[in-house]
C-alpha cells in the first residue's frame, strides 16, 4: 500500500518521464527516416510518373554514351541527351503500361529478321536470313564475349546484344503507340467544311489606320506598377527558372610579339644553319635545304609538331595562303618561316610526280593464319599462302576471264561474287587506318592494267589495276612545325596580373578596378542550374556550379582556370525559380504595355463614325485590301492583323466597325465586299487533308502533351549530376 500511496503521490512526474520517453523515441525515428529520405533523395536523380531513375543507372548510361560519342561531345551535352531519352522513355512506358501493350517473342523474332533480312552473318548459302544462325550468334555471345559484332564491324557483348534487343522493342513500341493514335484520328466532313470555307471565304475591305507610331514612347508613362500588372495578367510568358547572372575578366595566355619573334628565330636557325665557331660552340645545325635524309632530321626535331609524310599530295592539300608559292618552288628549296593555323612553318621540296588521283582496282586475297582477314576456319600458314598465289599468278595475270573466276571461287570477303572488285579509291581521301598502305602503294604507283602479288596486313592479294582517272601534278614536302605559344614569361606575367587583381577587386569595386587596368569587362546573364557554356570562354560547369551554391552571394568573387588563362567572375545577381523580376521583363513589358497605352489614347481620340471622316481627322486616307481570309490575316500595307481581319469577318457588307486595337495601329474598317467560298458537294478531300495534318503532327505534339502532363521531378542539381 505504502508503494501504491508514493506512485499516486508522484503520477504527474511519472506521466512526463513516459511522455519524454516516447517522444524521444519518436524523434530518433524522425530522424532515421529523415536520414532515409535524404539517401534516397541523393540517389534520385529524377521521378517521372512515380518511377525512379537513380543515380547509379544514370550515371552509367551517360558514361557508356560519352565512351562512344568521343571528344567530339562534352559531359553536359552527353547528359542532356540520356536525360531526355530517360524521360521520354518513362512517360511513354507510363502509356504502354496503361494500355496494356508489349513486343512479346513473336514479334521480336520478326523484328530481328527485318533488322538482319540483308546482314551477310546471319545469311544461309541461299542468301536468305537463317534464324539458326542469329541464335548460334547469341549462344556464343553468352558464352564468349566479345564477339566480332555488326555494330559497325566492333567486337560486342551479350550486354551489348541485350541492350540492342531492348532499344528495339522500345522503337517499336513506340511505333505501335503512335500508329494507335493515328489510326484514331480522321477528319470529319464538317471539320472539312471548314476548312475549306477558312480558305475560300474572302472579305474586301477598306480601312484606316493609325499606327502607333505616331505617338512618341517618351510620351508614354509606365510605372513600375504597370509592368507588376501586366507581368501578373501574363503570368504563363514570365514565368522563368532559377538564373544568375555574372561578370567577368579574362586573363588569356596568348603568344606576345617577342615570343612568336623568339619562334621564328628558333626555326630560321633550321633554314640557315649553324656551325661551330671560334668560340668552340658545337651544336651543329645543318640547313634543312642541305638535309638528304628528310625524315630522321624533321622527326628528330624536339617541339617540332609535324613528322614527316613519306607521301606526296595535291596542290589542294597545301596551305591555302602558300600553296602557290610551296608549288612553284624547286626542289630542294625551303619557304619560311610562314604562319599557318596557329603554327609556325619552315616547308621544303622533295619533289614532284603526277599521280592518278581515282584508281579502280580487283584482288585476289589469300588470307593466312595471323593476318587481318583470318577467320576462325582459316587453317593456311603465311608461307602456304605466298605459294597459293605464286601459282596462281601466272593463270590469272593476262587473263582477265579467270581472275574474275578465282576471286569468286576463292575470296572469303564482300568481293566474292563481284569478280574480285574492290571499286573505286580516291588518292586524296583514303585513310590508310581503313585502306592498307601497301595495297594502295600498288594501286597509285603502278599502271593501269598492272597484275601482281602484294602481302599486306590482310593477307596474299594478287591486284590487278583496272582503270585511272583524274591524273594530275602531286609534290612531296618535308615540313618543320612549331606552335605559336606564350612563353614561360609571359605566363608567368598573365598569372600575375590575375592575381594582382583577384586580390584588387576583393576590397573594391569589380568595374571600376577593371576600367581603371583597360580590362574588359564581360556581363553574362540568365545562366540556368545546367547549362554548361559561358560565352567567351566555352565549356565552364565550375563557374555555373559556383553561382548556385548555397553559399554563393551577389558580390562574391573567384577565380577559375580556364583553357589558356583564367577568369576572375564576380556573381551579380541570383533570380530565383517563379515570376520575373519587373527589371527583367521590362524590355518585353515596357512595348506591350505601351501599346496597350497607345492605343486606349487613340480610341479615346476617336469620334467619328466613318472612315472618311476619321482619315480626315486623323490626316491620312483610306487604303484598300482585297480578298482577305482566315487562313491567312495578312492585310495589304499593314501586315499581319489577325484582330482586324477576324472583326472584318464578323461584319456585314457595307457595314462599318468600331476601333479595333491591332498588331500595329488603331483601324476602323469597312467591308466592301463578302466572297463566300464555292459550295460543293462533298468535302472529303478537304476532310481527307484535316486528317493528314493532324497524323503530321503525331509524333512531336502527342508526346510534348504527355511530357507537359506527366509529373517530372528533376533532381539533377540536388544529386550533383550536373
Amino acid at each position: 500500500m505504502a508503494v501504491l500511496n508514493k506512485i499516486r503521490q508522484r503520477s504527474l512526474f511519472l506521466i512526463l518521464i513516459i511522455a519524454l520517453a516516447l517522444f524521444s523515441f519518436v524523434l530518433a525515428d524522425l530522424f532515421k527516416n529523415s536520414d532515409a529520405l535524404t539517401s534516397k533523395s541523393q540517389n534520385i536523380v529524377a521521378t517521372i510518373n512515380g518511377k525512379d531513375i537513380t543515380r547509379e543507372d544514370f550515371l552509367q548510361k551517360v558514361e557508356n554514351a560519352q565512351r562512344q560519342a568521343g571528344p567530339s561531345a562534352t559531359s553536359t551535352q552527353v547528359m542532356n541527351r540520356i536525360w531526355d531519352q530517360e524521360v521520354r522513355q518513362a512517360v511513354m512506358e507510363t502509356q504502354f503500361e496503361e494500355l496494356g501493350i508489349s513486343v512479346e517473342k513473336d514479334q521480336m523474332r520478326d523484328i530481328l529478321k527485318t533488322s538482319f533480312a540483308t546482314n551477310p552473318q546471319f545469311l544461309n548459302e541461299a542468301g536468305l536470313f537463317d534464324e539458326n544462325k542469329l541464335n548460334e550468334f547469341i549462344a556464343n555471345l553468352k558464352d564468349i564475349s566479345p564477339q566480332p559484332g555488326f555494330f559497325g564491324g566492333q567486337p560486342i557483348t551479350y550486354s551489348d546484344w541485350v541492350n540492342y534487343e531492348k532499344q528495339l522493342a522500345s522503337n517499336t513500341l513506340n511505333q505501335n503507340y503512335f500508329n494507335l493514335v493515328k489510326a484514331g484520328l480522321n477528319g470529319t466532313l464538317a471539320e472539312g467544311e471548314l476548312e475549306h470555307k477558312l480558305q475560300g471565304n474572302k472579305v474586301d475591305i477598306k480601312y484606316v489606320q493609325i499606327p502607333y507610331s505616331t505617338i512618341a514612347d517618351s510620351t508614354i508613362a509606365v510605372t513600375k506598377s504597370d509592368i507588376s500588372s501586366y507581368i501578373n495578367k501574363n503570368k504563363k510568358k514570365y514565368e522563368v527558372e532559377a538564373s544568375r547572372d555574372i561578370r567577368y575578366v579574362e586573363f588569356k595566355e596568348v603568344a606576345t610579339v617577342e615570343d612568336e619573334n623568339a619562334i621564328k628565330a628558333d626555326l630560321e636557325t633550321y633554314l640557315n644553319g649553324r656551325f661551330v665557331d671560334e668560340t668552340g660552340r658545337k651544336d651543329t645545325i645543318i640547313a634543312f635545304s642541305k638535309v638528304k635524309n628528310n625524315a630522321d632530321y624533321i622527326n628528330l626535331i624536339a617541339g617540332s609538331l609535324e613528322k614527316f609524310n613519306d607521301r606526296f599530295v595535291y596542290k589542294s592539300s597545301l596551305p591555302s595562303a602558300h600553296a602557290d608559292t610551296i608549288f612553284g618552288m624547286n626542289v630542294d628549296e625551303v619557304y619560311g618561316p610562314y604562319k599557318d593555323a596557329g603554327n609556325f612553318k619552315l616547308t621544303k621540296v622533295i619533289g614532284f610526280k603526277k599521280i592518278a588521283d581515282s584508281v579502280q582496282s580487283s584482288h585476289i586475297i589469300v588470307p593466312f593464319i595471323g593476318s587481318r582477314a583470318a577467320t576462325a576456319e582459316t587453317t593456311t600458314t603465311k608461307d602456304q599462302a605466298k605459294k597459293i598465289v605464286d601459282s596462281l599468278l601466272p593463270l590469272v595475270k593476262n587473263s582477265k576471264t579467270k581472275f574474275n573466276e578465282v576471286a569468286n571461287e576463292i575470296n572469303t570477303d564482300g568481293t566474292k561474287g563481284k569478280d574480285g572488285s574492290i571499286g573505286w579509291i580516291r588518292y586524296s581521301t583514303f585513310n590508310p587506318a581503313s585502306f592498307d598502305p601497301d595495297f594502295a602503294d600498288f594501286l597509285f604507283e603502278n599502271e593501269s592494267g598492272e597484275v601482281d602479288a602484294v602481302l599486306t596486313q590482310f593477307g596474299y592479294h594478287i591486284i590487278r589495276i583496272d582503270d585511272k582517272k583524274a591524273v594530275d601534278n602531286a609534290i612531296k614536302i618535308g615540313t618543320i612545325s612549331r606552335k605559336i605559344e606564350p612563353s614561360e614569361a609571359t605566363i608567368n606575367k598573365v598569372f600575375r596580373d590575375a592575381s594582382n587583381f583577384e586580390i584588387k577587386v576583393a576590397n573594391n569595386d569589380f568595374e571600376a578596378t577593371a576600367t581603371e587596368s583597360n580590362y574588359t569587362i564581360r556581363p553574362i546573364n540568365g545562366i540556368k542550374a545546367l547549362d554548361e557554356n559561358i560565352t567567351g570562354i566555352g565549356s565552364q560547369r565550375p563557374i555555373v556550379r559556383w553561382t548556385f551554391e548555397d553559399e554563393s552571394e551577389a558580390g562574391d568573387i573567384k577565380r577559375f582556370n580556364i583553357p589558356d588563362g583564367y577568369a576572375i567572375a564576380q556573381l551579380v545577381a541570383k533570380h530565383e525559380e517563379g515570376l520575373m523580376a519587373i527589371e527583367d521583363a521590362s524590355a518585353t513589358a515596357l512595348p506591350a504595355i505601351r501599346k496597350e497605352k497607345k492605343a486606349q489614347i487613340i480610341k479615346d481620340r476617336i469620334s467619328a463614325t466613318t472612315l472618311e471622316d476619321l482619315a480626315a481627322a486623323e490626316n491620312t486616307t483610306a487604303r484598300s485590301a482585297s480578298a482577305l481570309t482566315m487562313k491567312t490575316p495578312t492585310i495589304s500595307g499593314a501586315g499581319r492583323e489577325p484582330l482586324v481581319v477576324g472583326a472584318a469577318f464578323g461584319l456585314a457588307e457595307g457595314k462599318t466597325s468600331k476601333p479595333i486595337a491591332g498588331e500595329n495601329g488603331v483601324y476602323m474598317i469597312e467591308v466592301t465586299k463578302v466572297t463566300p467560298a464555292v459550295e460543293l458537294d462533298n468535302y472529303q478531300a478537304s476532310a481527307n487533308r484535316v486528317a493528314q495534318q493532324k497524323t503530321n503532327a503525331v509524333n512531336t505534339k502527342v508526346y510534348d502533351a504527355l511530357k507537359a502532363a506527366a509529373d517530372i521531378e528533376d533532381n539533377r542539381v540536388a544529386t550533383q549530376v550536373q
